[in-house]
């Protein structure tokens, strides 16, 4: 890498436009973990959708995080319960998790179009889906609504929540170690429908200078 070589930049303020047939902000911040969460309302009524902003932020207490673009459904049934589910998403998945992404009613259950199965949370009352691999079972510890430097407030929140209990298919451990390759998740790559797929053959390690 040559950083005295000088590069032809393409430079443009957000708050004025990009300038480019697609916003790049969220293929150069990529790729990204998907937020496949499931939820449930204070009346019974259960919701899976995809966020394609989210993370883990904290190993004590483990914490994660999704983002909502706008107040849905997700976020209403976590501020009325307090709880929800986190779900992997793995390429044999990846046409299921689409599905979710589905604008429906809010007492149809994204599980039933998806034609997925809803398996009950052991410390919450908020199901996983019993066909992915990895499930981060959580109670909700803030939700944030995001705001710009100017102090304006965006039409975004951001649910963060302790993970409370984890299940793993333990054809995903090998020699005691969780193996991420091995369940092929899939992330978010920019765009209106980019995806990566993990592979295990594509990982490669370095050690840190501690």
């Amino acid at each position: 890498m040559d950083a005295k070589s000088p590069k032809d930049l393409h430079f443009y303020e957000p708050r004025n436009g990009h300038g480019l047939k697609h916003d790049p902000f969220n293929a150069i911040v990529a790729p990204r973990p998907i937020g496949w969460i499931s939820s449930r309302d204070a009346k019974g009524n259960i919701n899976l959708a995809p966020y394609s902003f989210f993370n883990g932020f904290c190993y004590v207490p483990p914490i994660i995080g999704f983002s909502s673009t706008s107040w849905k459904d997700t976020v209403q049934n976590v501020k009325e319960t307090g709880e929800f589910v986190w779900n992997l998403a793995t390429k044999d998945l990846a046409q299921h998790m689409n599905a979710t992404a589905a604008h429906v009613a809010h007492d149809v259950s994204e599980f039933t179009i998806a034609g997925l199965t809803a398996v009950p949370g052991r410390l919450v009352n908020v199901p996983r889906v019993a066909e992915s691999p990895v499930a981060f079972e959580c109670k909700v510890t803030q939700i944030i609504q995001l705001q710009g430097a100017n102090g304006e407030k965006a039409n975004a929140w951001v649910t963060f929540g302790e993970v409370v209990a984890v299940h793993i298919d333990k054809a995903m451990i090998r020699d005691g170690v969780y193996q991420t390759g091995l369940a092929r998740p899939i992330v978010r790559a920019g765009r209106k429908g980019d995806y990566f797929e993990i592979k295990q053959e594509d990982m490669f390690e370095m050690i840190r200078p501690d």
